[in-house]
């Protein structure tokens, strides 16, 4: 099976567990590592680089 990306929401009935610190802050390093270099990538352009917000999981 696909591992689903943190945007998608969980299948029903299943509770996601909240992430530690530590997840949280590898997750914000990866993120940041990404928006870099997409940054390097697109050089020069006239266009900002848009950055990808998940949208929250409705309840």
């Amino acid at each position: 099976m696909a591992t689903r990306d943190r945007k998608d929401p969980p299948p029903p009935g299943e509770v996601p567990e909240p992430e530690t610190p530590h997840e949280r802050r590898k997750r914000k390093e990866h993120e940041s590592e990404n928006q870099d270099q997409a940054l390097e990538e697109t050089f020069p352009a006239s266009d900002p680089v848009s950055p990808f917000i998940p949208a929250k999981v409705p309840e």
